[in-house]
Order: C-alpha cells, then structure tokens, then sequence
C-alpha cells in the first residue's frame, strides 16, 4: 500500500474512532481495555452500526425510503469490502467527508472485512433488524423479540471475537446470550423513551398475561400491572446474562476484562431498571463514573460475581 493510500486509510480509521468516542453509550466502545489492534476494527463496525441505526431512525423519513437507504448501505458495503459483483479491485482511496460523509465508514470497514474475513452475513443481519425497526412497533412473543435480538445485537458480539481471531461455536453461543442481555436490558432501560417514541418490546402476550394495559401508558401510569411485566421480563433478561458468563471467561488477556466490565456494567442496569420500575415512564437508569470502582472491583473478582 502507497504511503497516501496508507494515509488515507488511517484517516479513515480515525474518523470512525471519533464518531464511537462521541456517542453516548452504556458500555466502551473501542476502549483503551481492547487490545489496541483491535480497536480501529472494533470502531469501523461501531460507526457502521451507528450511521445505520441513524437512518432506521429518521422518523420524518417514510419508511419505503428509510429502507431504501439501508439497502443502499448494504451495497456499498459489499462494494467497499470487494464482494459486490463486478468488485474485481477495491482501492481505499477516502472521498472528503465533506462530499460524503459516510464515505470514510465504507472504507475503514470495507478493509476490515477484507483482512480479517468478518462475515458479510452478520452486517446483513444488522441491516435487517435496523430495517424492522421502521416497520414494527410492537412484539407478539419472546421468539419475536429474540429474534430481533438475533440480528440487532448478537452480531456485534460475533464480530468482536472474529476481531480477535475467535471463532468457537460455544463462545458464539454464549455471546449471543450476552448481547442478547445486553439488548433487552437497553429495551426496559429505555422503555419511557421508546414509549415516547411509538415502540415497546413487552411483548404483547405478556402484557395480557399481567393485565396491563397501553391505555395506563397513555394517561402516564405505570401501574403494578406494568411493574409485574417489567419483573418478568427482567428475570428473563438476568438468565440470558447467566447464559452469556462464559464468553467473559472463553476469551483472554485485556478482551477479557473488558467483557466483564460490560456484563457487570449490564447487570447494574438491570439491578436499577428492577428497583426503579415503577418510574420508568419518566426516568431512565444509567451508569456513571462513581460506578467505576465497584465495577473495576467486581471484575477483579470476577468468580464471587453471580448475575
């Protein structure tokens, strides 16, 4: 690679690093806990999820064009990486971000899915979850719900340890289990928000099953119809937690602290979105720096921990 081309590409990275360090986020994303080879691909799949979570979530936009967009992005994608038919060469050469400013996305991932062979699949599944969520509002069952998951959140995971040179049928299994936890605890954290915004994934056979009812929501009420769900769907979520323990302790050196500082991080979450429930409508449990010393503390001693 030319000394430009090489410039170029940097750039590139860089720009993605930026766009993930300017987000707000539960959890790190390309943290300094990563092994640093890690993160410049760890950001380029961070600022591809974001730029496309953004589009699915254009709410002026109809959705007919929303989904057009992500299909577009799924194109350029597989022309960025040399997969598209008739990709027979692929340069990364950066258009200014000012022409585009997606354009260094495209080619930061592009090379990473060229040198680290990341399955195109999961960024397909990304897609369509992302194009779901212009579409569909509300969930009939846990299957739905987990399989919204399935293509929302596991693949990240899946591509975090294809970064680092993971591939194991069990890990997979277990990490799917984590940022399947990780997803759903992101769904009862932000339940007021999503209510705000049209969309809840209580799904609806629970809601009858504890005899809520969308009208309480309406009026501003989240009666202990609604606590109950919320409870039930918090134990739900702390199972596939358990279930998702393993990764933390598959991996090794630096990933593996950071995966336990996400799943503690995750956890305390979830704690909050338990003991707060009946306050969610309004209020939304976070983590902050004075949680840092528990977590650091609790992943240092990691085999007293228990979801």
């Amino acid at each position: 690679m030319n000394a430009h081309r090489s410039s170029s590409l940097a750039s590139a990275y860089a720009h993605c690093e930026s766009l993930a360090r300017s987000h707000y986020e539960n959890f790190p994303v390309a943290s300094r806990l990563l092994p640093a080879p890690m993160r410049p691909h760890i950001a380029a799949v961070y600022a591809f999820a974001r730029m496309a979570d953004d589009i699915a979530d254009e709410g002026h936009a109809p959705a007919a064009e929303r989904q057009r967009r992500l299909a577009e992005c799924r194109d350029r994608l597989r022309m960025a990486a040399g997969t598209a038919s008739g990709a027979s060469h692929v340069q990364d050469a950066v258009i200014p971000a000012s022409a585009d400013p997606n354009a260094p996305i495209f080619v930061a991932l592009g090379h990473s899915i060229r040198t680290l062979d990341l399955p195109h699949s999961l960024f397909d599944d990304l897609l369509s979850a992302f194009g779901q969520d212009t579409m569909t509002t509300r969930y009939a069952s846990w299957r739905d719900v987990l399989d919204y998951c399935r293509r929302s959140a596991n693949p990240v995971g899946r591509l975090v340890l294809r970064i680092a040179g993971r591939r194991s049928d069990a890990l997979d299994r277990s990490s799917d289990a984590l940022c399947t936890a990780l997803q759903l605890t992101n769904f009862w954290q932000d339940f007021g928000r999503d209510w705000r915004a049209g969309r809840l994934y209580v799904p609806q056979d629970l809601v009858a099953e504890c005899g809520a009812s969308e009208a309480d929501l309406d009026r501003g009420e989240l009666t202990p119809a609604w606590v109950k769900a919320i409870g039930q769907c918090v134990t739900f979520t702390r199972q596939h937690f358990r279930e998702g323990r393993a990764v933390c302790d598959g991996v090794s050196g630096r990933l593996k602290m950071e995966l336990r500082l996400t799943w503690l991080g995750g956890t305390r979450i979830l704690d909050r979105v338990d003991r707060g429930a009946a306050a969610l409508l309004d209020s939304r449990p976070t983590i902050g720096s004075s949680d840092v010393p528990g977590l650091l503390w609790g992943a240092m001693r990691w085999e007293g921990q228990a979801a």
